[in-house]
């Protein structure tokens, strides 16, 4: 049988035969719509209803104690100082500690909060006034022992870098709900942790779903003013130029990059008077700024946080935020006092803010780090001349916690052994807790794909699996 004409003509000729006409359609069909992005769609087309509609992530970059904030164990806490039983690092997989191995309780008081009796570190007063909408998730654990591994191993379901992150998987499967600001957006205190950009990288998903960094002081988008000299209306001619000769582009070749790159610039030319009025939090009344503990003009945690509810309040899908000097090896006890100084008022606010304007039931807000830390003293001072101890990396046991978004809140899920070193209930896994998230947001992580290199990848990889007891 005789192959039509028609079919025997390739992809390229295809687009090239068909001119401007067939990307004429494309594009028109694009800028109809009124898009942030080359195929991010506007309405949210979920695989079933969703019970939140945006993401508040909070990452604590290098991983804070688990046991002298969340997870008190009376046992190890008598047993402070003395030798680990051997039965209890038997085959164990440590990142830096080793030899004579102590014990180590916590130095810091605990108490309980609220109707649900959460227990909770005296480090994390204000985050106890909102205990009763938090779900505290007490046996998470991860496959990676160390920091850059484990937060791609997190944030992208593996722990090697080319994969797409949480973020990019979210708004790739529900687009956006904005025309002037990213679908995905993040903001860091500090540097970005050792996996740096790839923790909003869009991977091999189309660039479209890139997160895109603001800044908390300075210009806060890189690059989105125009040049000095250049007025608006010298910028808009100049992007019309570049839009024809890109339209040209795209009817020929028929790439959807080029499409992307169309919808980009005019995304950054409404950047350009969205950003400074979402940025300016002097807009805020004064009571909202002092819940926060925020400073305009500094950039700092605090900020962050009352941005990442400004962005939400603009339909923004996903925001996460980076804040780094988690990795306590030593001198635990005044870097963690000082870091939870720093997060604890600004996290509690969030939750408080969100659920008072109505927006935490659609709003999933997680909290935590890459892993853990082990139950055994580690580190001394600089000088030598006194134990000031840390906590060495631990994947197999670890605390995070969630709240708003069809969460159960009021509630711990999961129990660790009484040392902290195994976990004794309902343990789960980070691809357990990615494919929960998933679920909240209306989509089945076995079904949200897509094709690369011949095969379907997913952010669960192989795994994962719906922790049902978490949810409201």
């Amino acid at each position: 049988m005789n192959t039509p004409a028609f079919l025997d003509v390739s992809r390229r000729q295809f687009f090239r035969q068909s001119g401007l006409g067939l990307g004429g359609v494309a594009l028109g069909s694009l800028l109809a719509r009124d898009l942030p992005a080359a195929g991010a769609p506007v309405v949210p087309r979920p695989h079933f209803a969703p019970k939140a509609k945006h993401i508040i992530y909070l990452h604590m970059i290098g991983a804070p104690s688990q046991l002298d904030l969340y997870d008190y164990k009376p046992l190890l806490q008598k047993m402070d100082g003395q030798n680990c039983p051997e039965e209890l690092t038997k085959g164990k997989r440590f990142a830096f500690i080793g030899g004579e191995m102590k014990l180590a309780g916590t130095e810091f008081q605990f108490k309980r909060h609220g109707q649900s009796g959460l227990e909770l570190s005296e480090l994390l007063p204000h985050l106890g006034t909102v205990a009763d909408d938090l779900c505290v998730v007490k046996s998470l654990h991860t496959n990676e022992i160390n920091h850059a591994p484990a937060q791609m191993f997190l944030h992208t379901g593996f722990g090697q870098g080319g994969r797409p992150s949480l973020g990019a998987w979210v708004t790739y499967g529900l687009g956006t709900e904005n025309r002037d600001l990213p679908a995905y957006v993040v903001l860091l205190s500090g540097p970005a942790g050792g996996a740096g950009s790839t923790l909003w990288s869009t991977g091999f998903l189309p660039s479209v779903y890139q997160g895109i960094q603001f800044r908390g002081s300075g210009e806060p988008v890189l690059f989105l003013g125009n040049p000095a000299g250049q007025s608006a209306k010298d910028r808009r001619h100049v992007l019309d130029a570049v839009k024809a000769l890109n339209e040209q582009q795209l009817g020929v070749m028929g790439d959807p990059e080029i499409a992307t790159r169309i919808s980009q610039y005019e995304m950054a030319y409404r950047m350009q008077t969205s950003v400074p009025e979402l940025m300016d939090i002097t807009r805020e009344n004064r009571a909202t700024l002092e819940m926060y503990g925020a400073q305009p003009g500094k950039a700092s945690f605090a900020n962050n946080c009352l941005l990442a509810r400004r962005l939400i309040e603009r339909g923004v899908r996903m925001v996460q935020l980076f804040d780094s000097d988690w990795d306590h090896h030593g001198g635990l006890k005044q870097r963690l006092t000082a870091k939870a100084k720093d997060v604890d008022q600004p996290m509690a606010a969030l939750v408080r803010d969100l659920k008072q304007r109505g927006l935490l039931d659609e709003t999933l807000v997680i909290w935590g780090g890459e892993f853990g830390r082990t139950p055994l003293r580690q580190g001394a001072n600089q000088d030598g001349t006194k134990t000031s101890p840390g906590r060495d990396h631990h994947k197999d046991a670890y605390t995070m916690w969630m709240a708003g978004g069809g969460i159960k809140p009021g509630t711990v899920y999961g129990k660790t052994d009484d040392f902290g070193f195994n976990i004794a209930e309902n343990p789960v896994h980070t691809h357990d807790l990615n494919a929960t998230v998933l679920n909240l947001l209306g989509l089945d992580h076995e079904r949200l794909t897509f094709r690369y290199q011949g095969r379907d990848f997913r952010l669960t990889d192989v795994h994962g699996e719906l922790v049902p007891g978490i949810l409201g």
